[in-house]
Parts: structure tokens; sequence; C-alpha cells
């Protein structure tokens, strides 16, 4: 029995190893694809939780899915009701899982094909490089998952004599109560509910559960998805505490839903799949996307509960810089973006406002105290955000990200001398420059192009009064006040060329 026990330990950890080895190569070869399908294809309740079913089918893990969503919330990228329809589609995508290790692990027993398979990619890991050894970081973690189940199988023999269906509770209400409290209990413990699922399905398939029991153990297992969000948020951001609220709450809501379900669809779905197996993987998958089909519906009113439930009072500027965030590159760049561009269109309305018709400088005056904090925050967070290795994607966007905080410096270094102000208001041509580059900066997304452009057209300006300067050809003006107006001019054409690469660099 305890060879017995070892060989279901090790299948075990070498299934969860290949979990993780598998889910992080896909998450990485989604990448930049993932993040756009995430952010781009989330308009409505309805498109969120079809791309959040289709994204967890891709990368096998809710939980990633669930971070990455709670990333480009806190972001602003994406609302957080839209957030809610990934998290109901996440529950469905997650139901893969199940389906996989039914039909490619039980039923075709594909473990001794992935043996070998496992030795060429071990080889292509040690021998190749760039493309390659990614590929075969996936498929050595797909292998591993098999191998593992295939020694989870083992559990068959151990249990003979000592346990089986009438050890455990028995279908009763309480029976089937205590049966979800154990499946939540396998999650807290192995931290993978697809882990969980392939041992529910390795028990069935070897006589240890009945239908029913198994059912009751996958009902806990898809609550016990939520322990992991739930600790994840400790100490959190807003947005990451209201997301595994929500997450809890709409699990509540599934199992509530699928206990009763449990014992009016036993035998349709038996009729439908055939076997235990595949009855219940249906069953999972029926109850998850029924959940969705109710929840979708309610949606608004719901994620206004959960906002009253846990109220958003963080600073606007930097509420998007989550700590918990980096532990997923691509969510805490995309957070740390976004709170750039929030300080970036703070600082350009606040130019704007000096620079237009009413020549507001209270914006200016107010700048420092909200932008000083954000600056120094936003470079914590970076320094302590570690990007994998071979991800030249996100090496790319966080260097241009440096560039755009190095411009944004320079820039609000460059308005701190208010003198120049006066001057652009003194003179008729300076205020119309000033007023063109005011509303360049005060658009919604001011273009490089037209920054660039307009610096070129205030540099020719410059350049009039140095040669005016230069040849004392006053013409009834001081000497001084052609420096003077030089001097504004190139001040607002050094603002307009800050202003440039950080629209540019934020377009990479």
């Amino acid at each position: 029995m305890s060879e017995g026990l070892l060989a279901v330990l090790g299948g075990i950890g070498l299934f969860l190893f290949g979990m993780k080895i598998l889910t992080e190569s896909l998450r990485d070869a989604a990448g930049p694809r993932l993040r756009h399908v995430l952010t781009r294809f989330t308009g409505t309740p309805l498109r969120g939780a079809l791309t959040g079913a289709a994204a967890t089918a891709v990368i096998q893990s809710s939980s990633a899915t669930t971070v990455m969503t709670v990333g480009f919330v806190g972001a602003g990228l994406i609302g957080f009701p839209q957030s809610l329809g990934v998290l109901y589609g996440a529950n469905v995508g997650t139901t893969v899982t199940g389906w996989i290790v039914t039909f490619l692990g039980l039923k075709l027993k594909i473990g001794i094909i992935a043996q070998p398979v496992m030795f060429v990619a071990a080889l292509a890991l040690v021998l190749g490089q760039g493309r390659v050894v990614r590929i075969a970081r996936g498929v050595a973690g797909l292998c591993l998952l098999f191998i593992g189940l295939d020694l989870m199988q083992g559990v068959a023999a151990l249990t003979q004599g000592w346990f089986g269906p009438e050890t455990l509770p028995g279908d009763t209400v309480p029976g089937r109560l205590a049966l979800i409290a154990v499946g939540f209990a396998l999650v807290a413990v192995v931290q993978s509910s697809s882990a969980g699922m392939a041992i529910t399905l390795v028990l069935l398939a070897g006589g240890a559960l009945t239908f029913a029991q198994a059912a009751a153990l996958v009902i806990g297992l898809n609550l016990g998805t939520t322990l992991t969000a739930l600790l994840a948020s400790l100490g959190g951001g807003p947005a990451m505490r209201q997301t595994a609220l929500a997450n809890l709450l709409f699990n509540l809501g599934t199992a509530v839903l699928a206990f009763p379900m449990l014992s009016l669809l036993a035998l349709p779905l038996h009729r439908l799949g055939g076997d235990d197996l595949t009855a219940l993987v249906l069953f999972h998958t029926g109850f998850n996307l029924v959940g969705a089909l109710i929840f979708l519906p309610l949606t608004p009113r719901f994620a206004a509960l959960v906002a009253r439930l846990v109220p958003d009072a963080g600073d606007s500027l930097t509420r998007a810089l989550d700590p918990l965030l980096r532990a997923q590159p691509e969510a805490a760049l995309t957070a740390a973006e976004t709170t750039a561009t929030a300080m970036q269109r703070l600082v350009f309305s606040a130019i704007g406002a000096a620079l237009g018709p009413h020549e507001d400088l209270r914006p200016m005056a107010t700048l420092a105290p909200r932008l000083d904090p954000a600056q120094d925050r936003l470079e914590e967070f970076l320094t302590h955000l570690r990007l994998p290795e071979g991800r030249q994607d996100l090496q790319d966007r966080q260097t241009a990200l440096l560039h755009r905080m190095d411009h944004l410096h320079r820039l609000v270094a460059r308005i701190e001398r208010r003198a120049p102000l006066a001057v652009i208001a003194g003179n008729a041509r300076l205020r119309r420059a000033g007023r063109a580059l005011a509303g360049r900066l005060r658009s919604p997304d001011p273009t490089a192009a037209d920054l660039q452009r307009l610096a070129g057209l205030i540099e020719r300006r410059a350049l009039v009064y140095r040669d005016l300067t230069l040849h004392q050809r006053v013409m009834g003006d001081r000497v001084q006040d052609l420096f003077d107006r030089t001097d504004a001019v190139r001040w607002m054409a050094r603002i307009a060329r800050h202003a440039a690469s950080i629209a540019g660099y934020a377009d990479l």
C-alpha cells in the first residue's frame, strides 16, 4: 500500500508540474495576442464571457486569465462589468481540462506514447534554442501531465479493500454537502482545480467513487478555485479585491445551482455521455455554462453590488499599480503603461490650460503635489518587476515605458520655469502658437506626428527671432524683448518635442 501511495503522490506531483509548465508555455506563446484579445473583444459581458472561455481553454489556467483581467480592469483597459463576463467564461473554459483528461488520458491512455515524446522534447530543450525550446517546453509539460496521470491511476489498486464508495459520505443531502467540503479542501491542498478534477476522474474510473459522489466533489472543486484568487487578493488593490469577491459570489451561485441539478440530470447525462466519466465532465461543463447564462443578464446589478461591497477610493493616477500584479508581468506592464498615460494626460492638460485662451495657471501650480508621489510609486513598481527571459515583446514595452517616463520627467522640469508664460501672453503671434500647442495637448489622443510638425513650426519662429536679434533688426523692439521671445518660443518648442516623444513611445 505504501508503494502505491507513493506512486499516486508522485503522479499528482508530475501532473501539477506538467500543468504548470504547459500553462506557462501557452501563456508565453499567446503573449501579446492574448493581451490584444482580452482588451479588444470584451466590449460587452457576453463578448467578455466568450473571450474568457476561449483564453482559458488556450492557456489552460483560469487563475492566469483572472489575474490578467484584474490588471486590465485596474489599468482602465476594460470596465469592471466586462471583466465579470471574462470571469464567467474562464469558469467554462477551465472545464476543457476535464475533457482532455477523460478522453486522452483515461480512455485513450496516451501516457505510454507520452514517454518517448518526452524524450524527444527533453533533447530539444537541451540542444535547441529560441522557438524550438519554447515549443519543446510546452510539449514536455503536456507529456508530464499524461505520465503523471498514468501514475495516478495506481490509486485504483491502492483503494481496493480499504477505500471505496461505502467509506465516503452517502448519497444524502448532508453527505453531498460533506463531499463538497472535501472537494474544496482538495483544491486548497493541491492549489489546482485541474489536478483535483484529474484525481476525481481517476477515482471514478477505478470504482472508488460513485457518480453522485464524484459530482459533489466537482462542485466543491469548482468552489475551491475561488480560494487562490481570494488569497492572492489579500493586500491587493480594490480591483483585485473586487474581482476576487465577484469570482467567489459567482461560484457560490453556480454551486447553489448545481446542487439540485445533480439529482435531476444524472440519468439524462448518462444517456447522453454513455458512461460515468463523460457524464461527469458534461455535468461540470453544464452547470458552469448555465451559471454563466444566468449571471450574464444580471451583470450590471452584480457589478454594482460588488462595487458597493468593495468601494474603490484610491488615487486615480496610481490605482492600477497593484503590487500583486507583478506575478503576471503582462498585466503589470499594462497597469504601469496606463498609469504613465494618466500622468501624461494630467501634465498635458495642465500645460494646455496655461497656454489656452483662459491662461489658467492653477492646474500647473497643483501639478507637483499629485505627480511627484505618483512618479515615485511607478518607479518603485517597475524596480521590483521581473520580466521572464525570452520575452522580447515585454522587454520592448518596458524600454518604451522607461523612455516615456524620462521624457515626462524632463517635460515637468521644463514647465517649472513659468517666466516664458508671461512673454507668450504679451505677444499676439506667440499666443497663437501657444494656443495651437494647447489644442494638441488637450486633445484626447495627441499624435506624435502632429506634435512633431507643430514643434517644427515653432522652432522656425524661434529662428526668425534669433535672426532679428543677431542682426540687430529690432524694428522698434528692444533687443531684450527679442531675447525673451526667442527663449519663450524655444521653451514651447521643447515642450512640443518632449510631448511628441512621449506620444510616440506610447504608440509602440
